[in-house]
C-alpha cells in the first residue's frame, strides 16, 4: 500500500511542483494528495475512513497566518504526523518558528524543484518511523515494569530478617523458611556494578541513622545461583509504638530488563532501523567530536559521501523486500571497509555517509573511497538473486573543505554528484568550483521540468552515407534544447535528464517526433529511409517502454522497419538479462538496432552473440585518429572486420576530413556520418537532401 503525503498549499502552479518533484525522485511506494485550502487539509486528517497520511507538506504562505494556525490544528489532530513546513524566502521567520512550534522542518520554495525537498521529505519520514518504533517500545517497556510486583525484604533491630515476600524470595533465590531469622547480609548480597566491591545494605543504614536511605546508583544484587540483578530500591526504618527504631523494611525491584530497555531505546533513537548503523542524529554528533579532536591535534579526517547508482531500478523490479535485503549488504560490506574506529552512517534511501578520523594525508581517504567501491561492486547474493551495484562517492576534507559537520556533509554531498556527472562508479574530492556546478545543475534540473511544456526541444537530423556510392542511407535524430538566453548541447543536460528521470519523457517526445516527420516524408512520396533514435538505459529500464513504443508507431503510422534505435554497450551492461528481454521484444517488431560507440566501453564478443543487434558505430575518437594515430587506425579496422564476421552493418562516426573518408572507404567499411558529409540540420533543411545525390562537395 502506498503512503500519502498531503500537501496543502493555495497555488497550484507551486503544488504541481512539488508533486512533480517527489514523484520524480521517491519511489512509487509515496504518493502525493492536494488541497488548496487549510480548512480542507484539516478535515482530511480527521476523516477516520481514508487512507493515514504519512506526512504533512504545509506552505505558510497563506493570509493571517493561517498557515501556523493550521499547523497548531494538525499537531491537535495527529500529532504523530510529520510535518514539512514550505516558505517563501521573505517568510522564513514564520518557518523557523513553525518548527519551534512542532514541525519536524521547513523549506524554502526556492528549493521546491530540487533534490533537497524529496530528501528532506524522505529524511522526516524516517525519523517519525524511528520515533514511533521508540514510542512503541516505551510503552511496551512501562507494561512490562508496571506489570513486575516489587519485592519487600524487613529486617528487626539486630538485622535478621523478620519477612521476605515471594517476590524477593525469586529475585534472591532464598526461601522464606531460609531466609527468616538469618543476618540481612547473608540473604540480601549487594555489590557495586563498577568495581564488584560490597555495598553496604542501606537497611543498615536507616536503622542507624532513623532516616531513609537508598543504595548507590549501579548496584546489583547476588542471588543465590550467583546471578546478579540491577535494582532499584527504597528503604525506611520500621518505629516500635514509643517511636524508637525497630527495625527497617525495605522495597525493591528487579531493573536489569528496564536497562537493557533503556539501553536498546537509546540504541533506537541513535541508529537506523533496517542497517542498524548509526542514524544522521549520532553521525553527526560523532563528527562533531571528531573536528574538536581534530582541531586541538591540528589533524585531518575525512567525510565521504555514498550514493547507490540506479538503487531505484532494483527496488522497482524486485520489491523493497530484496532491496532492503541489499542495503543490508552493502551496509555490512562498508564498515568491513573501514577501520573500528570511523563511523559508517545510513542517512536514508540508499545514502550513506562515512567518516574518517586521523588521515595523514587526502590520498588516504581516496585510497579508502576506492576500496569501498570495488567491495560494493562484487556480487550481492540476495536470496535467489545475484546483484551488481556501485555507488558514487564524495570526498571533503577537514579543515580545508570545511570546519563543521554540516559543512562537510553538504561539500560531500556536491563531490558524489560530480562523481554522478562523472559517470558514476567513481569518486571525487570536493573542489570549490563545484559549488557553481551544483547550482548549475540544479538550474538546468529544474529548468529540464518545463522544457517539453514549453516546447523548448527540437529534433535535427545528421546524414548516413554509403561510403561507396555516397548515396543517402539514413538519419540520426538529434536532439536540442533552445533557453531563451542559449542553447544547451546535450553533453551538458542528457546525463542530468537521466539522474532526475526526466529522459524518460524527453525521450518519448524524440522517438514520437522522428516518427511523425517520417510519416510527412512519407506522405511528400519522398524516399523512406530509416530514422536513428538513441535509447538512454533509464528509458530500456522503465516500465511499459515496449508498449510505448508500439503505441507512438500505432498512433504515427510508422514501420517499424523505419526505425533504428541506437544503444550503448554501458547501458545494456547494467542489466544485462532484462535489456537481452526488451531488445528482442524490439527486435521482434522489426525495430533496426545499432551499438553505439562501439570499442570504448565493454567490448566483447559474448555481447556481440547475446545482443540481436544489426549494426556497429564506430566511436568518433577512433575515427578521429584513424590517419595519425596507428592504434586507432587498428582498432576502427579491427571494428570493421569484426561487423563483417558477424554480418553486422558499420557505421563511423565522426569523419570529418577527406583522407578519413577515403581510408574507411579503401577499409571497406559500409557507411559514416560525420561535418565532412553533412552537419545535423533542422527538418526542413534535411528534407532538401532526401532525393537527391548527396555530394562529398557539398559540404556544411
Amino acid at each position: 500500500m502506498s503512503k500519502t503525503i498531503l500537501l496543502i498549499h493555495a497555488e497550484a502552479n507551486k503544488a504541481q511542483l512539488v508533486k512533480d518533484s517527489l514523484l520524480d525522485r521517491l519511489d512509487d511506494f509515496y504518493r502525493v494528495e492536494w488541497v488548496a485550502l487549510c480548512v480542507d487539509g484539516i478535515r482530511r486528517l480527521r476523516e477516520p475512513t481514508l487512507e493515514r497520511v504519512a506526512a504533512v507538506l504545509l506552505s505558510l504562505d497563506f493570509p493571517e497566518h493561517q498557515g501556523l494556525d493550521t499547523l497548531d490544528a494538525i499537531l491537535g489532530i495527529a500529532p504523530e504526523v510529520p510535518i514539512l513546513a514550505l516558505s517563501s524566502p521573505a517568510q522564513e521567520d514564520s518557518a523557523k518558528l513553525a518548527v519551534q512550534r512542532g514541525a519536524q522542518d521547513y523549506i524554502l520554495e526556492d528549493d521546491l524543484g530540487t533534490h533537497w525537498l524529496p530528501k528532506a521529505v524522505r529524511n522526516m519520514i524516517e525519523r517519525a518511523a524511528n520515533v514511533e518504533a521508540l514510542f512503541t517500545a516505551t510503552e511496551r517497556a512501562e507494561l512490562t515494569l508496571n506489570a513486575i510486583g516489587d519485592a519487600v525484604i524487613s529486617i528487626d533491630i539486630r538485622g535478621n530478617v523478620t519477612f521476605i515476600n515471594p517476590v524477593a524470595q525469586s529475585l534472591t533465590g532464598w526461601s522464606a523458611a531460609e531466609a527468616l531469622g538469618n543476618p540481612i547480609d547473608e540473604v540480601l548480597q549487594i555489590v557495586d556494578d563498577t568495581h564488584a566491591r560490597r555495598v553496604r545494605n542501606p537497611m543498615t543504614t536507616v536503622i542507624q541513622t532513623n532516616r531513609t536511605a537508598k543504595l548507590p546508583s549501579g548496584s546489583r544484587l547476588i542471588r543465590r545461583d550467583t546471578m546478579l540483578l540491577a535494582i532499584e530500591d527504597s528503604a525506611a526504618p520500621i518505629h516500635d509504638r514509643t517511636g524508637r527504631v525497630a527495625g527497617a523494611v525495605m522495597v525493591f525491584r528487579d531493573v536489569t530488563q528496564a536497562q537493557a530497555m533503556s539501553q536498546k531505546m537509546l540504541h533506537l533513537a541513535q541508529h537506523d532501523y533496517l542497517t542498524d548503523l548509526p542514524n544522521r542524529s549520532l553521525f553527526n554528533d560523532r563528527l562533531s567530536q571528531a573536528i574538536a579532536v581534530a582541531r586541538r591535534g591540528d589533524a585531518k579526517l575525512a567525510v565521504l559521501f555514498v550514493d547507490l547508482d540506479r538503487f531505484k531500478h532494483v527496488n522497482d523490479s524486485l520489491g523493497h523486500t530484496v532491496g532492503d535485503e541489499l542495503l543490508r549488504s552493502i551496509a555490512g560490506r562498508l564498515v568491513n571497509g573501514v577501520r573500528s574506529t570511523d563511523t559508517v552512517s545510513r542517512q536514508g534511501g540508499d545514502e550513506f555517509v562515512i567518516l574518517l578520523t586521523s588521515i595523514a594525508h587526502a590520498e588516504d581517504a581516496a585510497r579508502s573511497g576506492q576500496k569501498l567501491i570495488h567491495a560494493i561492486g562484487l556480487p550481492h547474493h540476495v536470496g535467489e538473486h545475484n546483484l551488481q551495484i556501485t555507488m558514487s562517492v564524495g570526498i571533503s576534507i577537514y579543515p580545508g573543505d570545511g570546519t563543521d559537520a554540516d559543512g562537510l556533509i553538504k561539500n560531500a554531498d556536491i563531490a558524489m554528484l560530480q562523481a554522478k556527472d562523472n559517470g558514476r562508479n567513481n569518486f571525487q574530492f570536493f573542489r570549490p568550483s563545484m559549488n557553481e556546478h551544483a547550482l548549475e545543475r540544479q538550474s538546468i534540473e529544474s529548468a529540464l521540468r518545463h522544457a517539453l511544456k514549453r516546447q523548448q526541444f527540437e529534433l535535427h537530423y545528421q546524414a548516413k552515407v554509403d561510403l561507396v556510392t555516397e548515396a543517402l542511407t539514413g538519419a540520426e535524430a538529434l536532439i536540442r534544447w533552445q533557453l531563451p538566453q542559449r542553447e544547451i548541447g546535450p553533453g551538458e543536460f542528457i546525463r542530468i535528464a537521466e539522474q532526475s528521470g526526466y529522459i524518460v519523457p524527453i525521450g518519448r517526445w524524440v522517438l514520437r517526433q522522428a516518427c511523425m516527420q517520417s510519416s510527412v516524408w512519407r506522405a511528400a512520396h519522398l524516399p523512406p529511409i530509416p530514422i536513428a533514435v538513441n535509447i538512454s538505459a533509464v528509458e530500456l529500464r522503465a516500465k511499459h517502454f515496449v508498449a510505448q513504443v508500439r503505441a507512438i508507431l500505432q498512433e504515427t503510422g510508422v514501420e517499424p522497419a523505419s526505425l533504428e534505435f541506437e544503444l550503448t554497450e554501458t547501458a545494456l551492461l547494467q542489466d544485462p538479462q532484462s535489456a537481452i528481454g526488451v531488445l528482442r521484444e524490439i527486435k521482434d517488431m522489426g525495430i533496426q538496432l545499432a551499438l553505439d560507440d562501439f570499442g570504448t566501453g565493454y567490448s566483447s564478443l559474448s555481447h556481440l552473440r547475446s545482443f540481436p543487434i544489426d549494426a556497429l558505430k564506430i566511436d568518433s575518437s577512433f575515427v578521429h585518429g584513424l590517419c595519425t594515430n596507428a592504434d586507432d587506425a587498428k582498432i576502427v579496422s579491427a571494428v570493421i572486420n569484426l561487423g563483417r564476421s558477424f554480418h553486422l552493418r558499420v557505421v563511423a562516426e565522426g569523419v570529418e576530413t577527406r583522407e578519413q573518408f577515403l581510408a574507411l572507404q579503401g577499409q571497406d567499411c559500409g557507411e559514416g556520418q560525420g561535418y565532412y558529409f553533412r552537419r545535423p540540420v533542422a527538418a526542413h533543411e534535411f528534407t532538401k537532401l532526401l532525393g537527391s545525390d548527396l555530394s562529398t562537395t557539398d559540404v556544411a
